[in-house]
């Protein structure tokens, strides 16, 4: 299968999810985000790597996608800025996402308690579904900087 421009190209506005020191995402990735108002968009081009012998996106590729949209468009959206642990996480795959497909994946948070957040989102190709999960997260330890908007967002300019 010959990869055209458009099946590597990352659509305007969005640019990479910077991690600091995520080893796991590095092999995975990478990961890219744009902000939409205040809303988190996270976007994903699909490789030859993240297949099963089907030709389309493995499961758990999904499933790390899906975590990661869950905890990053959380973060984006309450501004809590916290390391967050997922406490649950479902997953149902509504239809393939073949090699070259851009992904894009947002969140809405549904309720904030004190101690855990309820959010659910969905990956879509082209405007459909592929993919909808919900969550059950925890934050973690203070507000930290590095879990802020400027994952996608980095601030401009010298110093």
């Amino acid at each position: 299968m010959t990869t055209t421009a458009s099946q590597t190209a990352v659509p305007d506005g969005f640019k990479p999810v910077l991690f600091a020191n995520n080893p796991f995402l590095e092999q995975v990735g990478p990961l890219f985000g744009r902000l939409d108002g205040k809303d988190f968009v996270l976007g994903f081009r699909v490789e030859t790597r993240h297949c099963n012998p089907g030709g389309t996106c493995h499961g758990g590729m999904l499933m790390t996608l899906a975590d990661m949209l869950l905890i990053l468009g959380t973060n984006v959206q309450t501004e809590v800025h916290r390391y967050m642990t997922t406490v649950s996480a479902t997953v149902d795959f509504l239809a393939p996402a073949p090699a070259g497909s851009w992904l894009e994946g947002r969140v809405q948070v549904l309720r904030t308690t004190r101690s855990l957040i309820f959010v659910q989102g969905t990956l879509a190709l082209d405007g459909a579904a592929v993919m909808r999960t919900s969550g059950i997260l925890k934050p973690v330890g203070e507000s930290d900087p590095r879990f802020a908007r400027r994952r996608i967002d980095p601030p401009t300019g010298h110093g």
